[in-house]
């Protein structure tokens, strides 16, 4: 009885989800697979060659014991393995096919004989069991053996090793059960494991968006600031404006400023609970220098190549760029030590370039390099401002990190 594969509402699958949230290059590490799904292609040529050798066993068996003919010992021979071949794949049609075999393999019985069935139909029989023992429900496999016992019961002579079969049957029925109990229980661990840290990725995206958010704020305030104080004081640096005019700069002034409060008003709504307020100004492609040198006094061998036109490029996208470098530069002496980081910076009227390499490390890392919160940062300013950020080992053992941030003017 096979189970289907856990998927969140919606359809898409965990690994999928969290692929979505941190990005295309997140590396992918989904439900395991059960052991037989995982054993399922090495193990088929190997039962098959052994189920033939024990068919070939029971054939002779048959030949010498019951003196049966070439045709019948091949059939009572083949529908005594067939099912434990059946049994991995379809457990419940094998244990149909098995319990039917159960009464086609005494044929032939003698008083010679302590079972009524052959050694290898006997074991093929007990792995058949064992295997919907483990794969079906409890109460499925409870009916299937105490079905499988009615034979025993009918056929087995001496009463002391029927008892014994029901025995062996028991145990094997609580032994399967058990192995059952402990695979789903491992399964249903790996999902939560997976819901957790799918959460913890949809939690990482909605926190970076409420910094990039508050961080945007003082930008594009700044900006509406602009606006209103040029609106207000037009009238006195052109006393020459018409009186509509002036009416207008003032309405103009105004709008800016009930604009100014209803940012304010949101940006206390997506401020969390502790969060101080920011009062340094935002930084931008003047602080890069600043940004590298502080990386080389921290150990870094970090060159830096900028060349931005001036005034062609906002503060919105000044401020991405800077955010851009900033983790890069963490990420590569945290995860590269020693390493030698290129940053280049470049702009033209219509877009920015941001490029931060790093070699192979040279040094032993922190820890292990793997998708983190900064990767969905980078991803969230770049998606704001309609760009493309791509973020990939390079062939000689390094990383890099390329965005292309685009801009029609400036904030």
């Amino acid at each position: 009885m096979e189970r289907a594969t856990r998927r969140p509402r919606g359809g898409q699958s965990l690994a999928g989800l969290r692929r979505t949230a941190f990005g295309p290059d997140y590396p992918p590490t989904g439900v395991p697979r059960p052991r037989w799904a995982r054993l399922r292609l090495f193990a088929a040529p190997v039962l098959l060659l052994a189920l033939v050798g024990l068919t070939a066993a029971a054939g002779e068996y048959l030949s010498d014991n019951r003196g049966m003919s070439g045709g019948t010992t091949l059939v009572l021979a083949v529908a005594g393995t067939a099912p434990a071949a059946l049994a991995p794949y379809r457990p419940l049609w094998a244990w149909r096919l098995a319990l039917l075999a159960e009464f086609i393999g005494t044929a032939g019985f003698t008083a010679t004989e302590s079972w009524p069935w052959n050694p290898v139909q006997i074991l093929a029989f007990l792995f058949v069991l064992f295997v919907v023992a483990v794969r079906a429900e409890p109460t499925v496999s409870a009916w299937c053996f105490l079905l499988s016992l009615l034979p025993v019961w009918m056929y087995v002579p001496n009463r002391a090793n029927a008892w014994g079969v029901t025995v062996l049957f028991t145990a094997l029925l609580l032994v399967g059960d058990q192995v059952r109990r402990r695979r789903r229980s491992q399964q249903e661990l790996a999902v939560q494991a997976e819901r957790s840290e799918l959460e913890q990725a949809k939690r990482a995206v909605l926190e970076e968006r409420t910094r990039i958010a508050r961080e945007l704020h003082d930008v594009v305030a700044h900006s509406m600031s602009m606006i209103a104080v040029r609106a207000e004081t037009a009238p006195y640096r052109l006393p020459e404006l018409p009186g509509s005019a002036r009416d207008e700069f003032t309405e103009i002034a105004g709008s800016a400023r009930v604009a100014l409060d209803d940012m304010r008003r949101l940006l206390t709504v997506l401020r969390q609970s502790g969060d101080r307020a920011l009062t340094a100004p935002q930084p931008g492609l003047a602080e890069l220098t600043q940004l590298v040198e502080e990386a080389r006094a921290a150990g870094v061998d970090a060159a830096l190549t900028a060349s931005v036109p001036q005034g062609a490029v906002g503060e919105a996208v000044a401020l991405t760029a800077y955010r851009i470098v900033q983790e890069a530069l963490a990420n590569a002496a945290r995860y590269a030590p020693g390493a030698r980081v290129e940053v280049a910076v470049r702009g033209t009227a219509e877009e920015m370039s941001v490029l931060v390499r790093n070699g192979p490390p040279v040094g032993t890392p922190e820890r292990p390099a793997r998708g983190g919160h900064g990767l969905v940062g980078m991803r969230e300013r770049v998606h704001i401002l309609g760009g493309e950020l791509a973020a990939q080992a390079t062939g000689d053992g390094g990383f890099a990190v390329t965005a292309r941030l685009p801009h029609g003017g400036v904030l």
